[in-house]
């Protein structure tokens, strides 16, 4: 018998117990389609991270302050007042990889108009935080340096604040906010940002940090104008490991922190954030691919369980074709090709019902989805394997069968 017969033959098994084959294919279908929609939830997971991590800036750069330990108990990162805004100067004129910098004072306020109050973070920063940031207004203007050297009272809003404020419908540009009593004049309002797994980055308030100091911060005596953390943007992305050098040792000499004394500020690259995130993503994905593997694995079972039941009942007729010459890789061909054929089917099936799957996730749940071609070709190829692996045992039990002991099954 050639290939062709035997697939015929297969084929005629197959249809000689539709709804039997159909249950079969049935746990391939669901296996198939459950991996690629779980390995589309776990990629577009991925990307939408990259996507929030990107928002932030480009070729960013983030200093932060230490951590203090007052009894041996560490109050973690940003906890000590050691950076200040003569060290952000610092860094934007001595360090050549540096493209930008913008010195940051965050800190929670109460804001108030027209009988409308709400906390909120406000942050006092310098005019180059919008491009650092890549966060820019949608109404309205920035602060400029003009702004920061006149100590003007003036603020940006974010979508959050706008909306807690002074509403949907109502224009703010030129209208007066209270910040913890001292009255500003609002300048714009910045395109929506989004929430981070950290914070709302519309629920934010930007104001000059030389207005900041001046009217709602103060100064340390001892430390001058501390700040709670700097953005630094490195002149490009080749350029993020020798910026975070060059601010590294601008810092420790700054701050004398020589051996054994250690560093008393913390550096994180976006590429460092990035990786973070990636790693935490793909482990998500991991365990999605695993879980539907085990779906899959029981629709191989299924497969197998079939096929020995298929053999047991066409014993008789195994038993006749030994008889009159079918050889033994003859027999175990048919029953490896019958359950590659049921397996495959459902590989097709599954891998449409999948891809229609991963769709109505998006849809409906408002889930960012990716079905990458590299899902689509390992379901294929695993629907392949399924049926050559869990064929083989039922193949070769057909195969082995004595033909005279075959022959006198009822």
């Amino acid at each position: 018998m050639g290939f062709t017969e035997l697939v015929a033959i297969a084929w005629q098994g197959i249809l000689d117990n539709r709804m039997r084959s159909m249950l079969t294919v049935l746990g391939i279908i669901i296996g198939i389609a459950s991996v690629i929609v779980l390995l589309a939830i776990g990629q577009g997971a991925k990307l939408e991270t990259q996507k929030q991590i990107q928002s932030l800036g480009s070729n960013l750069i983030y200093v932060r302050p230490g951590s203090v330990s007052p009894s041996s108990v560490s109050l973690g990162q940003g906890s000590a007042a050691t950076l200040t805004y003569a060290d952000a100067v610092a860094i934007g004129t001595i360090c050549p990889a540096v493209a930008d910098v913008a010195a940051v004072y965050n800190s929670m306020f109460q804001v108030q108009h027209a009988g409308m109050n709400t906390s909120t973070q406000i942050v006092a920063t310098e005019p180059a935080y919008c491009d650092i940031r890549n966060f820019h207004p949608i109404k309205g203007r920035f602060f400029t340096q003009a702004d920061c050297d006149s100590y003007a009272r003036v603020c940006v809003l974010g979508d959050t604040v706008l909306a807690n404020i002074f509403g949907e419908d109502e224009d703010p540009i030129g209208k007066s906010i209270l910040i913890r009593g001292e009255l500003f004049t609002v300048l714009g309002v910045m395109e929506h940002k989004g929430m981070t797994p950290y914070n709302d980055n519309d629920d934010q308030v930007f104001l000059p940090l030389t207005t900041g100091y001046n009217t709602l911060f103060g100064s340390n005596a001892a430390t001058g104008r501390i700040v709670k953390n700097i953005l630094v943007q490195a002149k490009d992305e080749d350029d993020v490991s020798q910026a975070e050098f060059q601010i590294t040792n601008v810092l420790r000499q700054r701050h004398k922190c020589m051996p054994p004394i250690g560093d008393d500020f913390i550096i994180r690259t976006q590429v460092e954030i990035m990786q973070a995130a990636q790693s935490v993503t793909e482990v998500f994905t991991l365990l999605l691919g695993t879980t539907a593997g085990i779906s899959l694995l029981v629709g191989g079972i299924g497969i197998m369980n079939i096929m020995l039941v298929s053999v047991t009942e066409r014993t008789r007729e195994i038993g006749i074709r030994k008889a009159i010459g079918a050889r033994y890789y003859q027999i175990m061909a048919q029953f490896i090709i019958e359950a590659m054929v049921l397996s495959l089917a459902g590989g097709v099936i599954g891998i449409l019902v999948g891809l229609l799957g991963a769709a109505l996730v998006g849809n409906l749940a408002k889930w960012t989805t990716e079905v990458t071609p590299l899902s689509v070709l390992l379901s294929f190829f695993v629907s392949i394997a399924i049926g050559l692996f869990f064929g083989i045992y039922p193949a070769r039990q057909a195969a082995r069968l004595d033909p005279i002991t075959a022959l006198r099954a009822e």
